[in-house]
């Protein structure tokens, strides 16, 4: 491989990245940074209202953008979605499995227990975070087998590393996210090529339209116990914000990362390292 001055290592010219969830507040920042680095960007979203804001933004940029509807637990759609993809950009370089979520069906409170918890939300839950990175995997994966070379990207959670109270559907689905992009790492690189690359970056606590106001008073915008428990537990004493990701993600999807690959690792300002005393 030609050798790259530092500085270029995080130009993306020419480079073609694909995010599922990619309107999503955290990976709609990851779309709006590599197309700042020129990137071409595919925005796959089931959402296309919430798609076109990314689209706005990312128009001031070097970059060029296209927004993709698609369904990550539906191959045939997520083919359809790929035909697209290559129809505009020709190629495929990144791949960042974004989408996933949990779901009230999913979660214990004193009027749901563990042991009441319907099967269909368990199934929701599991399908879309690991199914839904398996599927769009396979799809845009076989285009980087073509290609020889290309950067897989999975958003896996600190609930891998300490799975957390009342999540439990959400939790083991991460858990299962970071054991199969240590697999998939391993089976690219030895069966069809060491240039082809899959690692996972796993967030701390972010707030999302999803969990806000979990860790935050809707009226008074204060700390819910369960936020201030989180916080207490954080070293750095706050919680992340979407930039928070852009560094480690530029970097695992750069050339700056050429020797890396079947790592997770965690972005939580300090939460996996500290005991609690």
């Amino acid at each position: 491989m030609e050798k790259k001055a530092y500085h270029q290592m995080y130009d993306f010219i020419g480079k073609t990245a694909v995010i599922t969830g990619g309107a999503g507040v955290l990976c709609g920042e990851m779309a709006y940074a590599l197309a700042e680095c020129g990137a071409n960007v595919a925005i796959l979203d089931k959402d296309p209202s919430l798609a076109k804001r990314v689209l706005e933004r990312i128009e001031s940029t070097k970059g060029k953008a296209i927004a993709v509807y698609v369904d990550v637990l539906k191959r045939d759609v997520i083919e359809k979605a790929a035909d697209e993809v290559l129809k505009a950009f020709g190629r495929v370089d990144i791949l960042i499995n974004g989408a996933g979520g949990n779901s009230p069906k999913a979660t214990t409170n004193p009027e749901q227990s563990f042991f009441d918890l319907p099967e269909e939300g368990f199934r929701f839950v599991s399908d879309l975070n690991l199914l839904g990175t398996i599927l769009p995997t396979q799809v845009f994966g076989k285009v980087m087998v073509q290609q020889k070379e290309g950067v897989i990207l999975n958003i896996s959670s600190m609930n891998a590393f300490r799975p957390l109270t009342r999540i439990p559907a959400y939790s083991a689905a991460k858990a299962a996210v970071s054991n199969f992009t240590q697999w998939l790492a391993v089976h690219v690189a030895q069966e069809y090529s060491p240039t082809i690359r899959v690692n996972a970056i796993a967030p701390g606590f972010f707030l999302t339209e999803q969990n806000r106001f979990l860790l935050t008073d809707k009226e008074t915008g204060q700390l819910t116990p369960r936020g201030k428990k989180i916080l207490d537990h954080t070293p750095m004493g706050r919680f992340g914000d979407p930039e928070d990701l852009l560094g480690a993600m530029l970097w695992l999807c750069s050339p700056a990362s050429k020797f890396v690959t079947g790592i997770v690792l965690p972005i939580d300002g300090g939460f996996s390292a500290y005991s609690g005393v």
